[in-house]
């Protein structure tokens, strides 16, 4: 199975996380819970349970949960009412060169009892630790920076597998919220500064994680509340203990969660991911207004910033592009001339909508300007008198190290080109972006982006990294300060 050709020009979604325990039969729910957040990874998922009787099961597999955990024998072989899962694209480890060793859950057998974990976002020091746990002897059986925390937890002289785990997230650095079980105790945190999100849910007697509230509804369990940035919680038959192991940090959740990572119908700070969408949308007509005939969203991440911009605007919104929904992220031995073909496999024009119009067209993102150049040829082919292109993020020029996978600085459009020299690489009428502040205005902070003290991790648009990548230091990354 190979990537589709114009993948390597999307920010792809991370990870996606999923714990229940006091559920019978709780992979069931798992498997269900992590169906809801494929969005955030469909390379390879996993799931690990405990019975009381049988000990720890697991099962771990390449692609999507509806292929692999829907098949016979395969839930049946995961019994208990306590288990976590894992839905992974490769952000850290051996991109391109997967093996199953890598997918998580991680289990670790320690002596007050086994415990697995799962992880969503980056260790940004995780080169520093593995190496000096391998020179302290440590075998590592993966490439992923999460088994870093088995190794620590392993190492720690604490006497319980809470207490172990918060030594190991003392000496993480970046990004991460976490799931992680016991026999009888489910485990969330989130790092200091909430880059990444959880959230706590209850069903009926028992009691859920996921990393968004769209995980919770398809199970039909109750919103609870989000998971705190440097918060722990210990969740058992006796319900939620909650505990911080870190010092206080001002929030900096990723920005990026609202314009582009989460499901529209997720919620965060109380807020829809959807109503967020197409408000960006309503900030670029404000902000960059055009006389055009017809507002069409790159679809589907575009459709709600398409809708808000069309509210604003006065200008018609239509559906001038129609998407492959089997398309996915993967096709079968594709020969190079189909290949050639491009963004036509997934992504095809209502001709008799677009010709003779002036087409705004309303996209999420723009990485390496790829994807774009071929849909306003596609445009453009239709029959279209003007192509203008209009972004509901602000221009990504820096990469990510929090957990998304995002191109090396210099593969970015946006870092080597003012938006002037990119509406002519691209070759269209214009193109505009939503300014960082229109964002902010966006996500509810009505006074814009506090420049002093930002209320978000924007990093991927302004270059301010709330947690200094050391590894990429170490590798010659060189940060906006010392440019």
């Amino acid at each position: 199975m190979l990537s589709h050709p114009f993948d390597d020009d999307r920010l792809r979604e991370e990870c996606g996380v999923f714990g229940c325990v006091g559920l019978e039969d709780a992979a069931n729910f798992v498997a269900l819970g992590l169906h809801a957040l494929q969005h955030r990874g469909q390379e390879a998922g996993g799931i690990i349970t405990h019975h009381p009787e049988s000990g720890f099961h697991s099962a771990h597999r390449f692609g999507l949960v509806r292929d692999n955990f829907t098949k016979a024998g395969v839930i049946e072989g995961l019994p208990g009412s306590i288990g976590i899962g894992h839905v992974r694209y490769s952000t850290a480890g051996s991109k391109g060169a997967t093996q199953i060793r890598d997918v998580q859950p991680f289990f670790g057998e320690f002596a007050m009892g086994g415990a697995a974990i799962a992880h969503n976002g980056n260790i940004t020091n995780a080169e520093a630790i593995r190496r000096e746990l391998i020179d302290r002897g440590s075998i590592f059986q993966s490439a992923s920076d999460s088994e870093c925390l088995i190794h620590l937890m392993a190492r720690s002289y604490q006497k319980t597998i809470p207490e172990r785990m918060k030594d190991a997230l003392r000496r993480a650095e970046g990004a991460f919220s976490v799931v992680a079980m016991t026999r009888s105790k489910l485990i969330g945190v989130r790092d200091p500064l909430g880059v990444r999100p959880l959230v706590l849910g209850q069903l009926g007697r028992g009691w859920v994680l996921a990393s968004e509230t769209c995980a919770l509804d398809i199970i039909g369990a109750d919103f609870v509340r989000e998971i705190d940035p440097g918060e722990m919680v210990i969740i058992t038959a006796a319900g939620v203990e909650t505990m911080r192991p870190f010092g206080p940090e001002k929030s900096r959740f990723c920005i990026f969660e609202h314009v582009y990572f989460s499901r529209p119908d997720s919620f965060y700070g109380g807020r829809s991911v959807y109503e967020t969408r197409r408000a960006i949308g309503v900030e670029l007509a404000r902000e960059a207004p055009v006389e055009a005939d017809l507002v069409c969203p790159v679809p589907d991440s575009g459709t709600p910033a398409a809708i808000g911009f069309s509210q604003e605007s006065g200008i018609p919104f239509a559906l001038g592009i129609t998407r492959n929904q089997y398309m996915g992220r993967t096709f079968i031995e594709p020969s190079q001339q189909i290949r050639s073909m491009g963004v036509r496999l997934k992504l095809n024009v209502t001709r008799a909508l677009i010709r003779g119009k002036r087409i705004v067209l309303v996209d999420d993102s723009v990485v390496r300007g790829t994807t774009s150049q071929k849909i306003k040829e596609m445009i453009l082919e239709a029959g279209a008198a003007e192509v203008h292109f209009r972004i509901a993020s602000p221009p990504t020029a820096w990469p990510c190290f929090y957990g998304v996978d995002t191109p090396e600085r210099e593969k970015l459009l946006a870092a080597q080109m003012t938006e002037d020299e990119m509406r002519d690489y691209i070759g269209v009428d214009s193109l505009r972006f939503v300014t960082l502040d229109g964002l902010y205005r966006a996500v509810g902070e009505s006074a814009g982006r506090d420049r002093d003290c930002p209320q978000y991790c924007d990093a991927c648009f302004s270059g301010d990294y709330p947690v200094a990548p050391h590894d990429m230091l170490e590798r010659g990354f060189t940060p906006k300060a010392a440019e």
